[in-house]
């Protein structure tokens, strides 16, 4: 990653903003640091600048401003995903089916 992207990740505000803890990045289980790493590596790979991701997050947010921060980051990784070309809709609705939820 490179100094930019680090540094417009750190400054992301508004229903964007990552989720902090007395100043360090806060996460409640450990797939939401997954999904950040997710979309930092994707964004790179891509040759894209951060803000690219951040308003697939965005809308994610505003389309369901009720949604879990991280469920949203993973819904905006998705997106990013699909409009790439990386991936279409039903591939990933088939692997998310696929997933066996823990007992």
């Amino acid at each position: 990653m490179t100094i930019d992207a680090n540094l417009a990740i750190t400054r992301m505000e508004g229903p964007a903003a990552l989720p902090r803890d007395n100043g360090e990045l806060a996460f409640d289980a450990p797939w939401e640091g997954r999904t950040l790493a997710m979309a930092i590596a994707l964004v790179d790979q891509l040759g894209l600048e951060w803000d690219a991701f951040r308003q697939h997050l965005i809308a994610a947010v505003n389309t369901a401003p009720d949604r879990p921060y991280y469920e949203s980051w993973t819904a905006a990784l998705e997106s990013l995903a699909v409009t790439h070309g990386i991936t279409d809709a039903e591939d990933l609705r088939r692997r998310a089916e696929a997933v066996v939820p823990p007992e």
